[in-house]
């Protein structure tokens, strides 16, 4: 009878699963969402304790330490999610990605003690699980480990001699071991060998990529800590935890396509580590070695306060300054004056997928306003401003003259159609991609230099004057 009542109350979670993942798709339902979904997972640990294992005194240390580890989890995640700063967004994202693939790798490892490794007679699906929960558990640990530094700028791209073809070796061996444990060949010994080797495997892949392609790395271990924990879910025959590790391994999954097809990258290089790691310098021509134009504050609010359309570009830029409420009353001040002021959204704007969303979702600026790339790029040639704060590589018409930049064939935001376009930056420094803008040398083109932050509060007080 308590298995049944389980059973229903797995069901109910993995309901408020699919619920508040569905809100989390809207800047305005996404808090609400991630509430609901929160909740469903806490009625499913609850149930788990108290219905599958009931209470007694024999098990009072095992309690004691589920109790502590919820206490110290709970205290440490209040903490680190108040203290975050939008512009560390994206580490703490891959901080707690990492931890959940380590708790994957964890399970497998503790179910192996209670495991018996067959002898090759029979296929053993429960041990091939356990083995793909280490494998992805550790890649997914140690491969967020090394995103988290080089997201804090601890830890600087590195690219080994031969660097695909180490990689392609390390994915052999894990294969190759995993087919030799499943063979029954295999003792304790080779199952902690691959371990490691899972481990390096992680560090390795993810090392020589660009602080340009985390999006989709990003995206793409998480889904691993999905998948992972679906495993982990099956070999303890948990329905909640099988049903949201598929969910965050799907959704993962897709959302990292996604981000491939805007990156122009095939999923292949990502798993190589073949991409993003070199800084590459972009050919100069005429365009380059022409003069930048510099606007001054007051030019640039009398272009923008007699405007009909504006569009804004956020950048990384932007939330390095954290620009972002004094951007959305630069906007309130523009549209009370009849300006139409749209914000241009590329997928992988920022460190961490939908990054510029939440940031101007927490400006209070309207999801509506928000326009996607495909949506706002065919109205650029109507756009009389295109102000682009803090984005570099997903504006440089590189992308598309250029057959010989690193970034040749990405989709980007076609801001050089519009009629004017100002640039606030600090200086004439590249982006991530390493390679020169020619958007900068554009005769359309002028240059605000400056803090992002301070030059929008002195553009806001001179666009009030205007």
């Amino acid at each position: 009878m308590s298995i049944n009542i389980l059973e229903i109350i797995y069901l109910i979670a993995s309901l408020t699963f699919v619920i508040g993942l569905k809100m989390l798709s809207h800047p305005e339902s996404a808090r609400k969402g991630n509430l609901i979904a929160a909740v469903g997972m806490l009625i499913a640990v609850i149930a788990t304790i108290s219905i599958y294992q009931p209470f007694d005194n024999s098990k009072l240390i095992n309690y004691g330490l589920i109790a502590l580890g919820l206490l110290v989890g709970t205290i440490i995640g209040t903490m680190m999610a108040k203290k975050v700063q939008m512009t560390a967004m994206p580490q703490m994202v891959s901080f707690f990605n990492g931890m959940g693939g380590a708790c994957a790798a964890l399970i497998a490892i503790i179910e192996f003690q209670n495991h018996e490794v067959g002898t090759g007679s029979s296929f053993d699906g429960e041990f091939l699980v356990m083995l793909l929960g280490l494998i992805i558990g550790s890649v997914s640990f140690s491969g967020s480990m090394i995103a988290y530094g080089k997201l804090e700028g601890k830890i600087k791209d590195k690219v080994l001699p031969m660097n695909q073809l180490i990689n392609m070796i390390m994915l052999f061996t894990i294969v190759a071991l995993t087919v030799y444990q499943m063979l029954g060949y295999g003792d304790s010994t080779i199952f902690y060998v691959l371990l490691v080797v899972a481990l390096v495997y992680g560090v390795l892949f993810v090392m020589p990529i660009g602080g340009a392609d985390m999006p989709v790395v990003i995206s793409l271990l998480n889904s691993f800590t999905g998948v992972a924990a679906a495993f982990g879910g099956f070999l303890y025959g948990n329905k909640a935890m099988l049903t949201g590790g598929i969910l965050v391994g799907s959704a993962g999954t897709i959302l990292t396509i996604l981000m491939c097809k805007a990156m122009n990258r095939s999923l292949t290089n990502v798993l190589l580590g073949a991409f993003g790691g070199t800084k590459a310098s972009g050919a100069k021509g005429e365009v380059g070695e022409q003069t930048a134009k510099e606007i001054s504050i007051s030019d640039t609010a009398v272009l923008l306060s007699y405007s009909q359309n504006v569009v804004i570009v956020p950048g990384y830029g932007l939330a390095v300054a954290q620009a972002q409420h004094i951007c959305h009353e630069l906007e309130q001040l523009l549209e009370e004056k009849g300006v139409t002021v749209n914000y241009a959204i590329h997928p992988v704007a920022g460190r961490m997928p939908g990054h510029m969303n939440v940031l101007l979702a927490e400006a209070d600026v309207p999801y509506e306003r928000m326009q996607e790339m495909e949506e706002i790029n065919p109205r650029m040639a109507n756009t009389d401003v295109v102000v682009v704060i803090g984005a570099n590589d997903v504006v440089n018409p590189a992308a598309k003259k250029d057959p010989s930049s690193p970034i040749y064939g990405m989709p980007i935001l076609e801001v050089d159609q519009a009629k004017n376009v100002i640039i606030l930056k600090r200086g004439m420094s590249a982006g991530y991609a390493g390679i020169e803008n020619e958007l900068f040398f554009y005769p359309k083109t002028r240059m605000l230099f400056g803090d992002a932050k301070d030059s929008l509060q002195k553009l806001t007080a001179e666009v009030k004057e205007v």
